[in-house]
């Protein structure tokens, strides 16, 4: 006798999909989140040519020791004659020492990235920090911050970065800590007028109430809604950054040790390229200079008209 089949699932009683967590959903929104921003990113022409051009430059920087190596850098080794003018063996000629100043830009690209991102990333977190809690704690605290901050904002900063470099050891550190040190007022007066406009709303008021207490509702609730904006003075910064340290390179307050588009700047002043006509050892860094600078700026604006809806700008 056949075995009797199993009486049918009544549709109320069919298995449900398994809910999601919390920290799945928390995913999902960064997901749908990244999705509109690209989408609405790539509106703006300028900005996704400044990508491009980045993207660029990040390829070239990564990939500088398997394309040029680090003999590039070496003086008893240069395999051409000092100040050879651009060749088929030298398409970017040669530079005091014989070097191939070709080489000589890949490879000054990874230390002048590096310095501007690292100099840009201290500069924001500086400037955030001081943002944030002075936006939150007010009182005597904000007024000694904020004077703090428009003392460093009249100083001249390149003036105040070349004392740092001079008084410190010649290092990339050196120049990152200058430069970070001395760039932060604008962005730290920024997040603090965003941390003032974010805590007047209710749900700060509510979290309060319900016993949040300083660092729930900095980190939780106003950290969340300046980074948008902390974000889009990064990209901004980069490019200061970068001819910051060009401008302390040129003036011999960098790392003698290292190779980077400033630092080539400042051997051709030393050589007398430009009395001597030399073009091909200006050139080349300082278009790098300015096509790098450029890009991060045309990143950064459209960065920030696509985060601030409210600038109406198209890139």
């Amino acid at each position: 006798m056949a075995a009797e089949a199993p009486p049918p699932v009544a549709p109320s009683e069919a298995p449900s999909p398994p809910k999601a967590g919390p920290r799945a959903l928390a995913w999902q929104r960064r997901r749908r989140s990244a999705a509109r921003f690209w989408q609405r990113y790539r509106t703006h022409r300028a900005g996704v040519l400044g990508l491009a051009a980045l993207t660029l430059f990040a390829l070239i920087a990564l990939t500088a020791p398997l394309t040029v190596g680090s003999d590039v850098q070496s003086v008893t080794n240069a395999p051409g004659r000092p100040m050879e003018s651009p060749s088929a063996e030298f398409p970017l000629g040669t530079d005091q020492f014989g070097r191939s100043l070709l080489g000589l830009v890949v490879w000054g690209s990874r230390v002048s990235l590096l310095v501007g991102l690292l100099a840009a990333v201290l500069s924001v977190a500086i400037g955030a920090l001081i943002g944030i809690t002075a936006g939150h704690f007010r009182g005597w605290f904000a007024t000694v911050m904020m004077r703090i901050t428009d003392w460093f904002l009249v100083m001249p900063t390149l003036v105040l970065a070349i004392a740092l470099a001079t008084v410190m050891s010649r290092s990339l550190g050196t120049i990152i800590l200058a430069i970070g040190v001395t760039t932060w007022p604008t962005t730290a007066r920024l997040v603090r007028a965003q941390t003032l406009a974010v805590e007047s709303r209710p749900y700060i008021e509510r979290a309060k109430a319900l016993g949040g207490g300083h660092w729930h509702v900095m980190s939780r609730h106003v950290l969340p809604n300046v980074m948008p904006l902390v974000l889009a003075q990064t990209t901004l910064i980069i490019s200061s950054a970068i001819l910051a340290e060009a401008t302390l390179a040129f003036l011999g307050l960098g790392d003698p040790t290292v190779v980077s588009w400033g630092g080539l700047l400042q051997d051709a002043r030393e050589a007398g390229a430009v009395s001597a006509g030399k073009w091909w050892y200006l050139v080349p860094p300082g278009i790098a200079i300015a096509v790098v600078a450029l890009a991060f700026t045309l990143c950064g604006r459209a960065v920030e008209s696509v985060l601030n809806p409210k600038l109406g700008v198209t890139l």
